[in-house]
């Protein structure tokens, strides 16, 4: 496991995981529970460095039967969902605790809203560097290489440290009822 930047503490046989244990991955992701062979297997829970967790039972390494529960509380229902659905976008904390006042809007379901570095994105992992194409945690940590898809998707969809003007350009508007006319 020292190859992999893994650990492992917890029961073996012949060298190998098997009975209760804690398995740390390189991305701080900490899975407690069953081994057996090695492998995942029987009643064990993923949590992830968010602070979100996956609980399942697991056969030979391979989740079987599981339910998410997102840092906040949130746990993911995959028949009824109705968070994030089209017609209620709020956030679960909005859910929880009422909206905040106009003009305070949140940004992010963390209120404040971490703070992004210069020229980079939050990626809900961590924070993407485009220019490397690096995701590092939110604690500085390297977490991985991003490939075309994955930065093509955090450009696309992801909070940046930056502001953007969207919209209307106010130096090209017209601001007096007599500019609007000789526009053409």
């Amino acid at each position: 496991m020292e190859f992999t930047g893994s650990t492992y503490t917890g029961d073996t046989k012949n060298y190998r995981m098997e009975g209760k244990g804690e398995y740390i991955f390189p991305t701080e992701t900490k899975y407690e529970g069953e081994m057996k062979d090695g492998m995942f297997h029987g009643k064990g829970v993923l949590h992830f460095p968010n602070g979100s967790k996956y609980e399942a039972i697991w056969e030979n390494g391979i989740a079987k039967q599981g339910s998410f529960t997102f840092a906040d509380g949130l746990q993911y229902l995959e028949k009824d969902w109705d968070y994030c659905d089209g017609y209620d976008r709020r956030f679960y904390s909005e859910r929880c605790n009422g909206l905040r006042p106009a003009g305070k809007s949140q940004l992010t379901d963390l209120h404040p809203p971490r703070v992004i570095p210069d020229r980079c994105y939050d990626c809900g992992d961590g924070f993407y560097d485009p220019t490397t194409r690096v995701v590092t945690s939110y604690t500085g940590r390297f977490l991985r290489n991003a490939d075309d898809s994955e930065h093509e998707w955090i450009v696309r969809t992801c909070r940046k440290a930056w502001d953007e003007v969207v919209g209307i350009d106010p130096e090209k508007s017209a601001t007096r009822p007599e500019e609007a006319t000789n526009m053409k």
